[in-house]
């Protein structure tokens, strides 16, 4: 994806891998973190928000509207991306803390699925059910892993 986005560092912990950039937008600067928490062997959860610098917590729960949700996105979009291919065979799950960000996230996916595509397979889950992600259908939460030959 060749989308406007922010820079990113990276920190690790025993827990965790954190990715931070900052919004810059009219409500000011605002430090995102992405968080991969490994949830269990293989499987890493993508935690996403904005860091209390004091606790070192997302606040998964905020609405910025910075006004640039589309460059945030795109740039946790790259960081997952960078993740899953520095960490061949892994299994990341992304899930909004509500419907309407779940929402976001599978319209930005839908919107960018053949890019998307070309290195990464994304399954969506519903009726407690995982499919290939598919345009046009709502899901509660998604897989993303490396793409598997032959697709």
């Amino acid at each position: 994806m060749h989308l406007d986005r922010y820079s990113y560092n990276s920190s690790t912990n025993k827990a965790n891998l954190d990715y931070e950039f900052e919004s810059i937008g009219p409500k000011g600067t605002i430090m995102k973190v992405v968080r991969f928490l490994e949830i269990s062997e293989g499987i890493y959860n993508l935690g996403f928000g904005d860091l209390d610098i004091s606790t070192r917590k997302i606040k998964d729960d905020v609405i910025t509207n910075n006004g640039d949700t589309e460059k945030v996105l795109s740039t946790v979009a790259l960081i997952a991306r960078d993740f899953i291919l520095k960490h061949p065979g892994i299994i990341l799950f992304i899930e909004g803390t509500s419907k309407a960000k779940t929402r976001l996230y599978q319209i930005n996916i839908s919107k960018y699925l053949e890019e998307i595509k070309q290195d990464l397979e994304i399954q969506g889950s519903r009726n407690d059910e995982w499919e290939l992600f598919r345009k046009d259908t709502n899901y509660d939460a998604f897989i993303a892993m490396p793409r598997k030959s032959g697709f």
